[in-house]
């Protein structure tokens, strides 16, 4: 079969069409370290709500008095609506505790796996099971 004919230049289209949004797309382990596991506590200072990731943007007061802001990374906005989560559900003004993980960069990133409001209330910003199981991965590789 010569690849110049209508019928391989065809299937040649297709199989690289249907490969190029899996390599658009990153990973978690790629970015994100899960034998890192972080907790956050602080203010929303913006939220962001679309595609592909949420960002919430909190500022942590580190130990040295100084104010950081982190920006996290949540699952697609239509993950977490299927979830019960609205654009308002997480507001600038907000005192929340973020459990995730750090980026393997070492910056003020991370993917955000849940979000605790001072009234108890926790919500997940990642695929339910996904968000309990690896973040329960990583607290128990930790020594």
């Amino acid at each position: 079969m010569r690849l110049s004919s209508p019928i391989g230049c065809g299937l040649a289209f297709v199989l690289l069409s249907a490969a190029a949004p899996v390599l658009a797309h990153h990973g978690f382990a790629v970015e994100f370290d899960p034998k890192n596991p972080i907790t956050l506590a602080g203010e929303v200072t913006k939220m962001e709500f679309m595609n592909p990731h949420i960002y919430l943007y909190l500022n942590v007061k580190g130990k040295d008095g100084k104010v950081v802001n982190w920006a996290l990374e949540g699952s697609p906005p239509n993950v977490l609506y299927r979830q019960g989560w609205r654009k308002d559900t997480v507001k600038p003004g907000d005192m929340v505790t973020i459990k995730g993980y750090r980026a393997r960069d070492g910056s003020h990133l991370a993917f955000c796996t849940t979000v605790t409001f001072p009234d108890g209330r926790e919500i997940f910003a990642g695929p339910g099971s996904l968000a309990q199981s690896v973040y329960d991965s990583g607290t128990n590789n930790k020594k």
